[in-house]
Formats: C-alpha cells, structure tokens, sequence
C-alpha cells in the first residue's frame, strides 16, 4: 500500500494569490532553534511515513514520529530527522543552539501541584489548617512551606499521602550522578551504633516527564527503585483506605494515658487487613484532613517493610531503623548522598527500568505503614528539594 503522506498547507496572503497556485509544503521543523538549557522542543514534523529516525550529532536518539529535545550543556546541535519509506523517503538537516537562560534558574522548589495527606498526627498542622481553608488554600500554603528556602517542615501523614511539586525548569537525568536531593527530620538514636537508626519515616520518590508538555503532572509516573524494592516484604500495587472518625465511635484509651482514642480512624487495605491510627494525648486536633469532604481516602503505591522495633518490650521505646538508601526522611540531613536521588532508579508498574530524559514533576508518599504506640503513626516529613545540577552559592549541608 502506498503511504500517504499529511502536508500541512500554508495559506498564503491574497495579495500574492494571483501570482502562485503552488500551496507551499511545510514540514512543521524549521531550519534552526535557539533554545534556553533544561527546555524542552517539542518537535512534530507533518509529515507521516513508515518510520522514522531522529539523530543527534549523528548518534540516533529515537524512532517515534515525533521527539523531544532536551539537553542541559550549552552549545549547537546538529539533529537530523528521516521518514524511513519505501517510496517517499525524506531527510531533514537542521540545528538547535541551546543557551543560557536569561533568568538564572532556582535550584529549589518553585510550585506544589498537589497536596494530598494521609490522616495523621500532624495534618491540619504542618500546615496549619484554619476555618474555612479550602483545598487551594492548604496547596498554597504547603508550597510557602517548602519553595525556595523557606524550609518549613509539612507532613505526609500516614501509608500513602503524598506530595507532588517541581522547578522551574527541567531536572536532567545526568548518567552515573544524583540529580536532586530532599530534606527531612530523620534523627539517629545513640543506644544501637551498630545499626542506623532512630526516627526514621521512609518515604517513597517517583518521577514523572512532561511528555505531553502542558505543565501539569498528568503523565506516567515512576517509581524510583530504592534498597527495598525487591525485598520480598515489599508490597507492590498495595492500597489502604482510611475512613472518617464515626462520631458515635465509643472513646477508649490505653492504660498510660498516652493514647486517648484507640478506635480513633480505620484502616483497611487491599490484602483484607485492617487497623486503627489512635489519637494520642500530644496531638488533640482533628488527624482527618478537615478540607476533604469524602468520608473515605485511598492510596495505592509501593508498601516498604515496616522498619520499627519496640526495644523496651512495653511499647515505651521504639527504634525506626534506616533502610540503607533511596528514601526520603531516611537518614538525617548532613548525609547528602542518603538524602539525594538518581533518576536513572526511574520503574515502571512491572518494575522494568525507564530512560527518562529528566523529571518535570516529582512526587513524595509516606512508604510504611505503621504505628509506634506513643509515637503515633509513622509519616513522612519534608521541608526542602534541590536540583543538583544547578549551583548555589549558599550551600545547605
């Protein structure tokens, strides 16, 4: 069968209609590109073929009809695309200059797009809820907390909640390098040295590239494969639902007086199991989101091994263990390479690895599904993201 090929036709003005009836055929690529580093060019020729092949200084780089441009040096390329058909071939030669942007990027983070935490001790909290905040109202005050430097610590809740912000640019995948770094309140206990640990809250990372680029986070997503995710305690495709406190619940605590609510919210998951987050006598604020009005939420993603040990044996003193690496609120802060994420880790559901070129959006869910007696329910803490590839002059260790 001959192809037929899609030819984009340039109107052209009427004043010049009398002098050619030749429609000029455009390509839809022009001969040449000036783009700022970390952007991406979308590039979607008009024209269709059998296949095709897009090369970069002569190394090919994709064969999908269409193709993404995105590169963090300075400098000119030159790119060439081909329609592979056994009748009509086509070649196209042609450049892009990347440059320097003329704003200097941040290298932190500059937009929340979603805020979505599980019940927990300190949501409505971290951030403070007040009477009548809407949904736009927290968002807006969770990305005051941890844009730029601001470094104000917001919650994640329980199993599941999760947060999803971004830069103002793209972070680049650089092979065989961390790509950017995230700041919890993990702290290291001193009664085991021989093992890390303490109040470790490990919280999962995915990433997701812009492919359709409309500036929202609404392509695939991808797990980031820490230490855990083939320890066969790790439980994929997992899903809890936490429902609204029933006002006619009857109020019981325990004997230390340190859980004031035992049957405070439940919990049910999608292996049949169920539970509780009590109330504790520390917290005595609503653990629900008081902005949602649906009396039930449900999270789905990775669930890691629960990392707590109750090392008094009368759930006086727990110990939260660090998984070696991979986890956000994992290791305490002044371990860099502990708290940083390569993009290359990037998986898809099957856990096969992905190329991604770089994250546009980044997402953070509480990892573990647990609660520690007095110490509550275990959940993930963050105040700060940065891009590693961007330099700052005020360093944070």
């Amino acid at each position: 069968m001959k192809t037929i090929y899609a030819l984009t036709v340039l109107a052209l003005p009427a004043i010049t209609a009398c002098t050619s009836d030749i429609p000029t055929v455009n390509l839809g690529i022009d001969d040449s590109y000036r783009i700022e580093r970390m952007r991406k060019l979308v590039l979607s020729p008009a024209l269709t073929g059998a296949a095709y092949r897009w090369s970069v200084d002569g190394v090919t780089v994709s064969t999908d009809r269409e193709y993404i441009f995105l590169r963090a040096e300075e400098g000119t390329y030159d790119l060439t695309f081909e329609i592979i058909d056994p009748d009509t071939p086509y070649r196209h030669d042609f450049t892009v200059t990347v440059m320097h942007e003329e704003v200097e990027y941040s290298p932190y983070i500059s937009r929340v797009y979603e805020y979505c935490p599980a019940p927990g001790q300190f949501v409505n909290e971290m951030p403070r809820y007040e009477d009548g905040d809407t949904y736009a109202d927290i968002l807006k005050k969770a990305e005051e907390s941890i844009s730029g430097t601001n470094d104000v610590m917001i919650t994640l809740g329980g199993y599941g909640g999760y947060v999803t912000f971004g830069f103002d640019h793209t972070v680049i995948n650089t092979p065989g390098q961390y790509d950017f770094r995230i700041w919890g309140n993990c702290f290291y206990e001193l009664t085991d040295p021989s093992r890390p640990g303490g109040s470790a809250e490990p919280g999962i990372v995915e990433v997701s590239y812009d492919i359709n680029n409309n500036g929202l986070p609404d392509d695939p997503w991808y797990e980031l494969a820490g230490s855990e995710y083939d320890n066969p305690a790790t439980r994929h495709r997992y899903t809890v639902t936490y429902h609204r406190p029933d006002p006619g619940r009857d109020i019981i605590g325990d004997a230390t007086g340190n859980l004031t609510d035992l049957h405070y919210i439940i919990w049910n998951d999608s292996e049949g199991a169920s539970g509780h987050i009590a109330q504790n006598i520390f917290h005595r604020q609503d653990y629900y989101p008081r902005w949602i009005d649906t009396d039930a939420m449900s999270f789905t993603g990775s669930c890691l091994p629960r990392n707590a040990v109750d090392t008094s044996g009368d759930d006086s003193y727990f110990i939260l263990y660090s998984y070696p690496w991979g986890y956000v609120d994992n290791h305490p802060n002044e371990y860099a390479d502990l708290n940083s994420f390569d993009i290359s880790r990037a998986v898809d559901t099957d856990g096969h690895p992905v190329d991604l070129p770089g994250a546009d959006f980044i997402r953070v869910y509480t990892g573990v599904n647990q609660s520690c007696g007095w110490l509550g329910e275990t959940s993930t803490e963050l105040c700060r993201a940065q891009d590693l590839h961007i330099d700052t002059p005020n360093q944070f260790y």
